[in-house]
Order: structure tokens, then C-alpha cells, then sequence
């Protein structure tokens, strides 16, 4: 019974440091990125359009958002950490194989809202995953998203995170963003309201659904 035990209190304090150390990584690699969104706004005030608003936002330590123009990048730390399925690429690299614990990763998610959601507290508004961030306990990083950013550093095995990774993940983000424009919604999708709806506007409170894609489909991009 006591041997059942040390193997228990060994494989606890095996996992448990493992997801501290993986966590740590993680959250290094997200101050990078807020640094970025930090420093956004000064730099576009020396060259942008001072009718263009640009506005940095952290009220939570595992998050801040990002204004500019009509866009809001929203970036989250999850607090937990994952591991990739048998089933992804990821696993089937020598990277793994040779030493499984790197499979787990802490979680670094970027989503995409509109400005005027955010605003006038649109709450049915909806915003898009367009990039995720994994990085393991030895600071390597995998990164999966739309067309800018997934096609960055998915070598799991020789990337890891630092400021240069920073700069050019935040800066597809943006790119992205910018050039993924608000799309008129199938009329089937809006023909009818509620009264409720009615009031609620007649109120000045927007409760229609409103979002860059609303009735199509989100999908890998090929030709957006």
C-alpha cells in the first residue's frame, strides 16, 4: 500500500510541476504579446491618422484587448494546460515522441470582434478565433489560425517563443483583422425581428446579431 502511494505522490509531482513549468512558459510568451498590443497605440500616434482611434486595454491579468478603427483584438491566457490529441500532427513528430511531456502546452487565444460591439455593449454580437498559441514547458511554441498567422511557426520541434515571434504573430493579427471586412448577411438572416428587438432599439440597445460573417461560413480561408 505504501509503495501504491509513492507512486501516486511521484506521478503528482511529476504532472503538477510540469503544468507549473508549462503555465510559466505560456505566460511569458503572452506578456510578449501584450507588450506588442501595449506599445501599438504610441507607435501608431507618431504615423497614423489622429481621427483613427487606437486604444490599449488590460483590466484582467490573463487578458487585454486591443481597439483600432472599426476592430478589436481580444487576447486570452487560458489558465489551464492542455495536451495535443493522439490524433495531431503534432504527436507524430520525433519532437514527441522522444519525450512525451512535451505534448503539453499552455493556451494563448487571439479572437477578433467589431469596435461598435464592444461600444455599445452588443452582447449577441459575435467575435472569431482567428490564431491559437501553444507553448510547452521548455518554451516551444505551435501556432494555428487563419491564413496570416497559421502560416507562421508551426515547427513545433525548433520554434520557440520570444520577442521576434511576438512582433510577427501580432502584426499578422492586425494584418488579418484589417483585411477582414464586415459582410452583408443573407436577407433569410435578418428578415424578421422581434418586438423585443424593436424596443430594445427604440431604447438605443442594438440586440440583433451582428458580426463580420454572421450566415456564412467560417472556414480556412481561400480566397478572403
Amino acid at each position: 500500500m505504501e509503495d501504491k502511494m509513492q507512486i501516486i505522490c511521484n506521478q503528482l509531482n511529476a504532472k503538477s510541476q510540469l503544468k507549473i513549468d508549462t503555465y510559466t512558459q505560456t505566460e511569458k510568451a503572452f506578456q510578449l504579446l501584450k507588450h506588442e498590443a501595449e506599445t501599438f497605440p504610441h507607435v501608431f500616434a507618431q504615423i497614423g491618422n489622429e481621427n483613427i482611434v487606437v486604444s490599449f486595454e488590460s483590466k484582467q491579468a490573463q487578458c487585454f484587448q486591443l481597439r483600432y478603427g472599426s476592430d478589436v483584438l481580444f487576447c486570452m491566457l487560458h489558465s489551464n494546460v492542455f495536451e495535443f490529441s493522439r490524433e495531431h500532427e503534432v504527436m507524430k513528430t520525433p519532437y514527441i515522441r522522444e519525450k512525451k511531456e512535451r505534448s503539453f502546452c499552455g493556451l494563448i487565444s487571439i479572437y477578433n470582434f467589431l469596435t461598435d460591439s464592444v461600444i455599445y455593449d452588443r452582447y449577441n454580437d459575435l467575435g472569431y478565433l482567428i490564431g491559437r498559441i501553444f507553448v510547452n514547458s521548455e518554451g516551444h511554441c505551435y501556432i494555428d489560425g487563419k491564413r496570416e498567422i497559421g502560416q507562421f511557426y508551426n515547427n513545433f520541434s525548433s520554434t520557440i517563443f520570444d520577442e521576434t515571434i511576438a512582433q510577427t504573430i501580432f502584426q499578422a493579427a492586425l494584418q488579418y483583422t484589417i483585411n477582414f471586412d464586415l459582410l452583408v448577411p443573407p436577407y433569410e438572416m435578418v428578415k424578421e425581428i422581434t418586438v423585443h428587438d424593436m424596443v430594445e432599439m427604440n431604447n438605443q440597445h442594438i440586440t440583433i446579431k451582428t458580426a463580420k460573417r454572421l450566415g456564412f461560413r467560417f472556414q480556412a480561408d481561400t480566397d478572403q
